[in-house]
């Protein structure tokens, strides 16, 4: 996956959008960030619960990492685009924006 590609993705999620935050890309859902391209757009972050990071983690070690420190202890993962495989992208980016999302609004979308 490119960073191309993951914008894409983030901003097809209902009610998303485009903003920036410290210098690069972030993605939000009425106005909560649910995940950013980094200053190179050749990784990125989602947020992540830290259950669902842990299994991203296991499935595939090479793409995911927890970011650096409390972020990540409470769930906020590093994609490396290059080397993830581009459906666990697209599900991760659902859930990072289900996390982020009003109750009522996710609910709405159980289909994604």
């Amino acid at each position: 996956m490119n960073a191309m590609t993951f914008r894409a993705r983030a901003l097809e999620l209902p009610e998303a959008t485009e903003g920036a935050h410290m210098g690069h890309p972030d993605f939000r859902v009425r106005g909560k960030v649910f995940a950013t391209l980094g200053p190179d757009e050749d990784w990125a972050m989602v947020k992540l619960t830290p259950e669902q990071q842990a299994a991203r983690l296991s499935a595939e070690p090479e793409a995911y990492h927890p970011a650096k420190g409390a972020w990540g202890r409470h769930g906020c993962t590093i994609v490396k685009l290059d080397r993830a495989n581009e459906l666990s992208v697209e599900r991760a980016l659902v859930d990072a924006w289900r996390n982020s999302a009003p109750k009522r609004l996710a609910n709405r979308y159980e289909d994604l």
